[in-house]
């Protein structure tokens, strides 16, 4: 028997916001958290743009013990977790004491091998490395370090899917709660936003380089793109059946009636209309809604001239011109790993909040993007129910249908 999965708690810590009043308010004043990093220009950047994410000081929470084995993905994803475990009203004493799970997306922990690495060669010693430093290292970071902090005892493993990897991390943490095999699962992606992380992706020529207007960087599906800005941060979302939220007395903020997922197997860095279509579409059959039910698309689309037209393409192939559509990458820039959680927990603020967040500098459309119902600017509107897009290198596809309870 299929068990209900809804949302009992959400944390986020972005450039848009360390917390989830402060992110409300940026998402509604439609405010931009790109910045110049002259730092990255002085490295050999080829853009200098970021999302300006604060790395915050875990002395007041953990102990030196608890914070050794933590680099940024980690660090990010346990203010996000925090947040949304008190959100949800669980403590630790509850969960050492249940069977909770968590699967967390993150694909990559670059600066913490590199420090690793250099001091190995200064030293010329690997023993004085630290014992901290595998634990940074592996990808499995998140998960290891917050399972052991929460004391969590059901399901554990790393997501690893590009930039689909948040996505993915809540669809599979559906899955389990819908078969039975968990009650309640901790989901979401972290990305770390330094140097060593980003540099082989500037590499490739698609970040934008309209360094003079960071605010203006990023405009997904306007036809003056020129390519994403990196950013990140972490974000959590706590799910959980049905029953168990009820029996417990949790706020149930949405419940999830879809996932789609598909895989374009084609061009590694290319999207596909094809793959995100069939993704849309297995989302909304397993939701067991039309599409004039869906209230709000937010949108992968990172700012990309090829990646944006593909999936204005798919969104009108499936949904027709009429469904408003925004792309909070536009405030955000590119959050990568953590992305499609960031997104969900932007879309379930503005279902509370009854508003759709713009999709800021959007101002010519292309052929593209003049076929869908793009929101420039901030909207007031109910929302029963919204779907987000998460598409990754290697072509990797999914899909998430939220739907108030």
């Amino acid at each position: 028997m299929s068990q209900r999965v809804v949302i009992t708690g959400i944390g986020i810590y972005s450039c848009l916001g360390e917390n989830l009043e402060e992110v409300a308010k940026s998402l509604y004043a439609g405010k931009s958290g790109i910045i110049f990093d002259q730092s990255r220009k002085d490295f050999g950047f080829r853009s200098a743009l970021t999302g300006m994410v604060k790395e915050p000081d875990l002395k007041n929470f953990l102990s030196r013990r608890q914070r050794v084995g933590m680099h940024q993905p980690a660090i990010y994803a346990y203010m996000a977790t925090k947040e949304a475990l008190e959100h949800s009203g669980l403590d630790i004493d509850f969960l050492e004491k249940t069977e909770t799970g968590i699967i967390y997306g993150n694909d990559s922990t670059a600066a913490s091998v590199v420090e690793a690495i250099d001091k190995a060669k200064e030293k010329h010693d690997t023993t004085l490395i630290g014992s901290g430093a595998i634990f940074q290292n592996m990808n499995s970071t998140v998960n290891m370090n917050l399972s052991t902090i929460f004391k969590l005892k059901g399901i554990n493993f790393t997501l690893s899917a590009a930039c689909a990897s948040g996505s993915h991390s809540i669809g599979m943490g559906y899955l389990m709660i819908s078969q039975g095999l968990q009650d309640r699962v901790i989901c979401g992606g972290a990305q770390e936003i330094n140097a060593a992380s980003m540099a082989s992706f500037d590499g490739l020529g698609t970040f934008s380089v309209r360094e003079s207007e960071p605010a203006k960087a990023s405009r997904p599906f306007d036809r003056d793109r020129d390519g994403l800005i990196p950013s990140g941060g972490a974000a959590t979302v706590i799910l959980e059946s049905y029953e168990s939220a009820i029996n417990r007395g949790a706020p149930i903020l949405a419940e999830l009636i879809g996932y789609g997922f598909s895989s374009n197997g084609d061009h590694i860095s290319n999207p596909s209309i094809d793959g995100q279509i069939r993704s849309l579409n297995m989302a909304l059959k397993q939701a067991g809604i039309q599409t004039n039910e869906v209230d709000y698309i937010n949108a992968h689309a990172t700012s990309t001239p090829v990646g944006d037209g593909s999936e204005a393409r798919a969104i009108f192939e499936v949904f027709g011109e009429k469904v408003p559509v925004s792309s909070t990458k536009s405030m955000t820039g590119h959050e990568c790993w953590m992305a499609g959680a960031s997104e969900i927990v932007y879309s379930i603020l503005m279902m509370q909040n009854s508003f759709i967040a713009p999709n800021i500098n959007f101002e010519n459309p292309d052929e593209d993007s003049a076929k869908i119902n793009i929101i420039a600017e901030t909207r007031e509107q109910n929302m029963d129910c919204v779907l987000s897009n998460s598409f990754g290198f290697g072509g990797t596809n999914s899909t998430l249908i939220l739907r108030k309870v």
